[in-house]
Protein backbone atom coordinates (compact mmCIF):
# COMPACT_ATOMS: atom_id res chain seq x y z
CA UNK A 1 0.00 0.00 0.00
CA UNK A 2 2.53 2.78 0.49
CA UNK A 3 4.22 1.87 -2.48
CA UNK A 4 1.51 2.30 -4.49
CA UNK A 5 1.04 5.12 -2.48
CA UNK A 6 4.46 6.86 -3.42
CA UNK A 7 3.99 5.87 -6.92
CA UNK A 8 0.78 7.89 -7.09
CA UNK A 9 2.28 10.98 -5.61
CA UNK A 10 5.22 10.67 -8.11
CA UNK A 11 3.06 10.47 -11.06
CA UNK A 12 0.89 13.50 -9.93
CA UNK A 13 4.26 14.89 -9.46
CA UNK A 14 5.79 14.73 -12.97
CA UNK A 15 1.97 15.55 -14.26
CA UNK A 16 2.44 18.82 -11.95
CA UNK A 17 5.79 19.23 -13.71
CA UNK A 18 4.59 18.14 -16.67
CA UNK A 19 1.03 20.78 -16.86
CA UNK A 20 3.49 23.72 -15.31
CA UNK A 21 6.25 23.22 -18.09
CA UNK A 22 3.85 23.81 -20.59
CA UNK A 23 2.18 26.52 -19.13
CA UNK A 24 5.75 28.30 -19.18
CA UNK A 25 6.47 27.58 -22.47
CA UNK A 26 2.73 29.23 -23.72
CA UNK A 27 3.43 31.96 -21.42
CA UNK A 28 6.97 32.79 -22.85
CA UNK A 29 5.55 32.64 -26.65
CA UNK A 30 2.80 35.13 -26.14
CA UNK A 31 5.16 37.61 -24.25
CA UNK A 32 8.09 37.05 -26.88
CA UNK A 33 10.04 34.78 -24.76
CA UNK A 34 10.37 36.97 -21.62
CA UNK A 35 8.19 36.08 -18.47
CA UNK A 36 7.79 37.37 -14.96
CA UNK A 37 8.79 36.00 -11.53
CA UNK A 38 5.45 37.18 -10.12
CA UNK A 39 3.43 35.23 -13.52
CA UNK A 40 5.35 32.71 -12.10
CA UNK A 41 4.43 32.09 -8.60
CA UNK A 42 0.86 32.51 -10.16
CA UNK A 43 1.46 29.57 -12.95
CA UNK A 44 2.17 27.59 -9.51
CA UNK A 45 5.82 27.49 -9.71
CA UNK A 46 7.88 27.72 -6.05
CA UNK A 47 10.31 29.95 -5.36
CA UNK A 48 12.76 26.85 -5.27
CA UNK A 49 11.67 25.99 -8.70
CA UNK A 50 12.72 29.54 -9.87
CA UNK A 51 15.75 29.47 -8.42
CA UNK A 52 16.87 26.13 -9.88
CA UNK A 53 15.48 27.35 -13.83
CA UNK A 54 17.90 29.95 -13.20
CA UNK A 55 20.69 27.97 -11.96
CA UNK A 56 20.30 25.95 -14.92
CA UNK A 57 20.53 29.17 -17.42
CA UNK A 58 16.90 27.99 -17.88
CA UNK A 59 15.22 31.79 -16.85
CA UNK A 60 18.09 34.47 -17.83
CA UNK A 61 17.47 37.51 -15.99
CA UNK A 62 17.03 40.70 -17.91
CA UNK A 63 15.82 42.69 -15.57
CA UNK A 64 15.28 42.25 -11.53
CA UNK A 65 12.37 39.95 -11.67
CA UNK A 66 12.38 39.38 -15.43
CA UNK A 67 13.62 36.83 -17.34
CA UNK A 68 14.35 35.68 -21.15
CA UNK A 69 13.24 31.70 -21.54
CA UNK A 70 15.95 29.81 -22.56
CA UNK A 71 18.48 32.59 -24.62
CA UNK A 72 19.45 35.98 -24.59
CA UNK A 73 18.97 36.33 -27.99
CA UNK A 74 16.19 39.11 -27.82
CA UNK A 75 14.52 41.34 -30.55
CA UNK A 76 12.99 44.09 -29.97
CA UNK A 77 9.75 43.04 -29.28
CA UNK A 78 11.13 41.52 -26.44
CA UNK A 79 13.10 44.21 -25.01
CA UNK A 80 9.54 46.13 -24.70
CA UNK A 81 8.32 43.41 -23.26
CA UNK A 82 10.77 42.76 -20.95
CA UNK A 83 10.78 46.46 -19.83
CA UNK A 84 6.91 46.66 -19.08
CA UNK A 85 6.84 43.74 -16.93
CA UNK A 86 9.88 45.12 -15.19
CA UNK A 87 7.53 47.81 -14.25
CA UNK A 88 4.87 46.01 -13.04
CA UNK A 89 1.39 44.85 -13.94
CA UNK A 90 0.09 48.44 -14.76
CA UNK A 91 2.57 49.47 -16.67
CA UNK A 92 2.45 50.40 -20.58
CA UNK A 93 4.69 50.97 -23.74
CA UNK A 94 4.96 54.65 -24.08
CA UNK A 95 5.94 57.76 -26.05
CA UNK A 96 8.27 56.91 -28.59
CA UNK A 97 8.08 53.23 -28.24
CA UNK A 98 4.81 52.83 -28.22
CA UNK A 99 4.73 54.77 -31.18
CA UNK A 100 7.18 52.26 -32.90
CA UNK A 101 5.43 49.85 -31.88
CA UNK A 102 2.08 50.85 -33.47
CA UNK A 103 3.85 52.24 -36.64
CA UNK A 104 3.29 55.25 -35.90
CA UNK A 105 6.99 56.90 -35.97
CA UNK A 106 10.33 55.14 -35.79
CA UNK A 107 12.63 55.18 -32.95
CA UNK A 108 16.59 54.98 -32.43
CA UNK A 109 16.58 55.38 -28.28
CA UNK A 110 19.13 53.62 -26.85
CA UNK A 111 16.19 53.11 -24.12
CA UNK A 112 12.72 51.58 -23.68
CA UNK A 113 10.09 54.31 -22.51
CA UNK A 114 7.63 53.06 -19.97
CA UNK A 115 4.23 55.15 -19.21
CA UNK A 116 3.57 54.04 -14.89
CA UNK A 117 0.65 54.70 -13.06
CA UNK A 118 3.41 55.71 -9.88
CA UNK A 119 7.05 56.80 -9.74
CA UNK A 120 9.22 53.88 -9.68
CA UNK A 121 12.95 53.58 -8.98
CA UNK A 122 15.89 53.77 -11.73
CA UNK A 123 16.17 50.81 -13.76
CA UNK A 124 19.24 50.27 -16.66
CA UNK A 125 17.38 50.60 -20.21
CA UNK A 126 14.40 52.30 -19.39
CA UNK A 127 12.77 55.43 -18.72
CA UNK A 128 9.46 56.02 -16.85
CA UNK A 129 7.31 58.39 -17.01
CA UNK A 130 4.21 58.59 -14.50
CA UNK A 131 0.90 59.22 -15.50
CA UNK A 132 -1.93 58.58 -12.30
CA UNK A 133 -4.84 59.81 -14.29
CA UNK A 134 -4.50 56.37 -16.78
CA UNK A 135 -8.20 54.93 -17.28
CA UNK A 136 -9.03 51.85 -18.64
CA UNK A 137 -9.61 53.66 -22.65
CA UNK A 138 -5.83 54.41 -21.87
CA UNK A 139 -4.99 51.05 -22.35
CA UNK A 140 -4.48 48.99 -25.59
CA UNK A 141 -2.28 46.12 -26.47
CA UNK A 142 0.20 45.38 -29.69
CA UNK A 143 1.74 41.68 -30.54
CA UNK A 144 0.95 40.85 -26.72
CA UNK A 145 2.70 43.88 -25.04
CA UNK A 146 0.63 46.24 -23.39
CA UNK A 147 1.04 49.69 -24.45
CA UNK A 148 -0.57 53.00 -24.52
CA UNK A 149 -3.92 54.04 -26.59
CA UNK A 150 -2.98 55.95 -30.19
CA UNK A 151 -4.78 58.99 -28.36
CA UNK A 152 -2.59 59.33 -25.33
CA UNK A 153 0.47 58.00 -27.01
CA UNK A 154 -0.06 61.22 -29.85
CA UNK A 155 -0.52 62.96 -26.33
CA UNK A 156 2.80 61.86 -25.17
CA UNK A 157 4.74 62.55 -28.52
CA UNK A 158 3.38 66.08 -28.48
CA UNK A 159 5.81 66.29 -25.26
CA UNK A 160 8.76 64.97 -26.21
CA UNK A 161 8.32 65.59 -29.96
CA UNK A 162 8.71 69.23 -32.38
CA UNK A 163 5.58 70.83 -34.43
CA UNK A 164 6.74 69.02 -37.40
CA UNK A 165 7.53 65.72 -35.76
CA UNK A 166 3.86 65.87 -34.34
CA UNK A 167 2.22 66.47 -37.44
CA UNK A 168 4.05 63.06 -39.47
CA UNK A 169 3.21 61.38 -36.02
CA UNK A 170 -0.69 62.19 -36.31
CA UNK A 171 -0.46 62.10 -40.73
CA UNK A 172 1.04 58.15 -39.81
CA UNK A 173 -1.28 57.38 -36.94
CA UNK A 174 -4.16 58.09 -40.16
CA UNK A 175 -2.61 56.31 -42.43
CA UNK A 176 -2.53 52.99 -40.23
CA UNK A 177 -6.27 53.99 -38.77
CA UNK A 178 -5.32 54.73 -35.76
CA UNK A 179 -6.34 58.43 -35.72
CA UNK A 180 -9.55 59.10 -33.61
CA UNK A 181 -10.73 62.68 -33.34
CA UNK A 182 -12.77 61.66 -31.04
CA UNK A 183 -10.59 59.51 -28.22
CA UNK A 184 -8.02 62.23 -28.91
CA UNK A 185 -10.63 65.12 -27.71
CA UNK A 186 -11.19 62.50 -24.62
CA UNK A 187 -7.81 63.06 -23.56
CA UNK A 188 -7.32 66.24 -24.57
CA UNK A 189 -10.24 67.04 -21.92
CA UNK A 190 -8.71 64.93 -19.08
CA UNK A 191 -5.32 65.70 -19.24
CA UNK A 192 -6.39 69.74 -19.90
CA UNK A 193 -2.72 71.28 -18.54
CA UNK A 194 -0.49 68.45 -19.39
CA UNK A 195 2.94 69.37 -21.45
CA UNK A 196 2.34 69.04 -25.12
CA UNK A 197 -1.44 69.00 -24.86
CA UNK A 198 -1.43 72.99 -25.93
CA UNK A 199 0.69 71.69 -29.09
CA UNK A 200 -1.63 69.03 -29.85
CA UNK A 201 -4.30 71.14 -29.95
CA UNK A 202 -2.66 73.25 -32.40
CA UNK A 203 -1.91 70.35 -34.86
CA UNK A 204 -5.29 69.64 -34.20
CA UNK A 205 -6.65 72.82 -35.58
CA UNK A 206 -4.13 74.17 -37.89
CA UNK A 207 -3.11 71.14 -39.55
CA UNK A 208 -5.35 68.71 -42.17
CA UNK A 209 -4.85 65.40 -40.67
CA UNK A 210 -2.94 62.85 -43.13
CA UNK A 211 -2.23 65.39 -45.97
CA UNK A 212 1.68 66.00 -45.05
CA UNK A 213 2.88 62.28 -44.93
CA UNK A 214 6.50 62.74 -46.86
CA UNK A 215 8.95 59.91 -47.57
CA UNK A 216 12.18 60.26 -44.93
CA UNK A 217 14.76 61.90 -46.13
CA UNK A 218 15.16 64.82 -49.49
CA UNK A 219 10.79 64.94 -49.31
CA UNK A 220 10.97 65.94 -45.46
CA UNK A 221 14.24 68.46 -45.44
CA UNK A 222 12.22 70.06 -48.45
CA UNK A 223 9.23 69.76 -46.70
CA UNK A 224 10.91 72.01 -43.55
CA UNK A 225 12.55 74.50 -45.83
CA UNK A 226 9.12 75.59 -47.52
CA UNK A 227 7.93 75.84 -44.04
CA UNK A 228 10.94 78.20 -43.04
CA UNK A 229 10.42 79.92 -46.26
CA UNK A 230 7.05 80.61 -45.23
CA UNK A 231 5.30 79.06 -48.49
CA UNK A 232 1.86 77.70 -48.16
CA UNK A 233 1.61 74.05 -47.12
CA UNK A 234 1.33 72.20 -50.61
CA UNK A 235 0.01 69.06 -51.03
CA UNK A 236 2.39 65.80 -50.65
CA UNK A 237 2.65 62.27 -52.49
CA UNK A 238 -0.71 62.77 -54.42
CA UNK A 239 -1.55 61.15 -57.89
CA UNK A 240 -2.26 63.95 -60.64
CA UNK A 241 -4.35 63.21 -63.74
CA UNK A 242 -1.99 64.57 -66.64
CA UNK A 243 -4.54 63.37 -69.43
CA UNK A 244 -6.85 60.54 -70.39
CA UNK A 245 -5.33 57.41 -68.71
CA UNK A 246 -2.06 58.72 -67.50
CA UNK A 247 -1.48 60.17 -63.79
CA UNK A 248 1.74 60.15 -61.86
CA UNK A 249 2.37 60.55 -58.28
CA UNK A 250 4.26 63.78 -57.31
CA UNK A 251 5.95 64.93 -54.60
CA UNK A 252 4.65 67.84 -53.63
CA UNK A 253 1.63 69.93 -55.34
CA UNK A 254 -0.46 73.56 -55.11
CA UNK A 255 -2.99 72.49 -57.32
CA UNK A 256 -4.30 75.78 -57.71
CA UNK A 257 -1.31 77.57 -58.76
CA UNK A 258 -0.12 74.25 -60.95
CA UNK A 259 2.68 73.91 -59.30
CA UNK A 260 4.75 70.96 -59.10
CA UNK A 261 7.80 70.31 -57.56
CA UNK A 262 9.82 67.03 -57.32
CA UNK A 263 12.48 66.02 -54.61
CA UNK A 264 14.74 63.53 -57.04
CA UNK A 265 18.04 62.05 -55.12
CA UNK A 266 20.63 60.00 -56.98
CA UNK A 267 19.28 56.77 -55.44
CA UNK A 268 16.60 56.21 -56.96
CA UNK A 269 17.33 58.45 -60.73
CA UNK A 270 20.24 57.41 -61.56
CA UNK A 271 19.95 54.65 -64.29
CA UNK A 272 18.71 55.16 -67.86
CA UNK A 273 15.61 53.39 -66.94
CA UNK A 274 15.00 55.84 -64.29
CA UNK A 275 15.78 58.62 -65.95
CA UNK A 276 14.05 58.08 -69.27
CA UNK A 277 10.48 57.27 -66.91
CA UNK A 278 11.46 61.12 -65.26
CA UNK A 279 11.58 62.40 -68.67
CA UNK A 280 7.86 61.02 -69.71
CA UNK A 281 6.73 62.30 -66.63
CA UNK A 282 8.21 65.70 -67.09
CA UNK A 283 6.37 66.37 -70.54
CA UNK A 284 3.00 64.74 -69.15
CA UNK A 285 3.16 67.09 -66.33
Amino acid sequence: MVAETNVFAAERLISSSRRLTHELADLATSQHGIVARRQLLKLGFSSGQIQRMRASRRLLEVHRGVYAVGHRALGRHAHWASAVLACGPEALLGVRSCAALAGIRRTSLSYVEVTAPRQLGRMPGIKTYVCSRLQPQDRHEIDGIPCTSAALTLLNLAAVLPRRGLERACDEAEVQRLFDLTAIEDVLDRFRGCRGAARLRAVLDEHAIGTTLTRPGLEELALTALDRAGVPRPEVNVRLACRPGVGWEVDFLWRRRRIVLETDGGRFHSTRGQIERDRRKEADL
